[in-house]
């Protein structure tokens, strides 16, 4: 983890990923204790920057994420996280949080 490039806060941004689809699930942050406790207990851990508090996806609502690999981009400031996530990862109950588009004007 020391190669990696957290923000000013201690952030780095964390892409989640379904696995075998490739569909883009969500996006999140981490710090590192967030990160080792995703490595450790193969379930996603966030920090959450409203609540100023760790989140393990899916514990309240039972769609908890399991880990299968992390990556990291060739800048080293940028999470891909590979999920087996069994539903919805986006709060409003969306498979994924990337639902709306932009319409044309």
């Amino acid at each position: 983890m020391e190669e990696l490039r957290f923000d000013a806060q201690g952030l780095i941004p964390a892409i989640v990923q379904q696995f075998d689809t490739g569909e883009v699930l969500m996006l999140a942050y981490m710090n590192v204790e967030s990160l080792r406790r995703t490595i450790d207990t193969k379930t996603t851990w966030f920090w959450s920057r409203s609540r100023q508090e760790f989140w393990n996806k899916g514990a309240t609502s039972g769609n908890v994420q399991q880990l299968i690999d992390v990556r990291y981009d060739c800048d080293a400031d940028c999470l891909l996280v590979l999920v087996n996530s069994p539903g919805p990862a986006c709060h409003t109950g969306n498979r994924t949080c990337f639902f709306r588009f932009i319409e044309e004007e």
